[in-house]
């Protein structure tokens, strides 16, 4: 049986470019939807929020010589067109998929409101939400906790090419560490770089946990949401 009713799923934009580390690959983006239908076949409502990385990222806007607010919007319209690969493909595999924008883009997608959100999950459609929160100077992080906790998803699933959390870096350390569950209180106190801090904040203050796993190893998905462990779960 399913853990959750309800779900959002966070990807990076660098995790759609594989091995290419831009644009898009179209195997990765394959696999990804695969998974993601699997688990609306479940019966579990799926929100997505994807980063735009792969295409632009907004903090490189400023060393192009761009202000931080175009450089952040750049980004944000990067996600825009992941979201459009990611609902093509969805579609494709068969599973209803629903893009909604953070801003007016009709007729790219349909605006953002929370309300709409619903009605499409009820409608077993997986929902892409993208252009982050619509306002620079906040992450996709940001724009995940924020729609996980407005959709009340039952929890935040970051999808990374780490099988989860680690008291230091185990592309660099042979000797990290790896938590099963961590509290968000451990996070803080040891200043792990989980997700910023506004979107931390934003899920510890609404007590939404978050599970931290490698999105790259398929299956993964579908053992969190049997109730396998996989990756590390951050809690209150």
């Amino acid at each position: 049986m399913p853990s959750y009713r309800r779900i959002l799923l966070k990807l990076s934009g660098e995790s759609l470019a594989g091995y290419t580390h831009q644009g898009i690959d179209p195997e990765k983006l394959h696999s990804f939807c695969s998974q993601i239908r699997e688990t609306c076949r479940l019966g579990i409502q799926t929100g997505i929020v994807i980063g735009g990385g792969n295409i632009f990222r907004g903090k490189h806007g400023q060393d192009a010589g761009f202000d931080r607010v175009t450089g952040d919007y750049m980004g944000m319209l990067a996600t825009v067109i992941n979201g459009l690969a990611i609902r093509s493909e969805m579609e494709k595999t068969g599973q209803p998929a629903r893009m909604l924008t953070a801003i007016p883009m009709e007729p790219v997608g349909e605006r953002y409101s929370k309300s709409r959100a619903h009605e499409c999950l009820q409608n077993n459609e997986a929902v892409i939400f993208t252009f982050g929160t619509g306002n620079p100077y906040f992450t996709t992080d940001t724009a995940a906790a924020l729609r996980a906790v407005e959709i009340e998803a039952d929890v935040l699933l970051k999808g990374t090419r780490v099988d989860g959390v680690y008291d230091a870096d185990p592309e660099k350390s042979k000797d990290a560490r790896r938590f099963d569950t961590i509290s968000f209180d451990r996070v803080i106190e040891l200043n792990l770089q989980v997700m910023d801090q506004t979107a931390f904040t934003l899920c510890r203050e609404n007590s939404l946990p978050i599970i931290v796993f490698d999105m790259n190893k398929p299956g993964n998905l579908l053992k969190i949401l049997r109730g396998e462990k996989t990756g590390t779960l951050i809690t209150g």
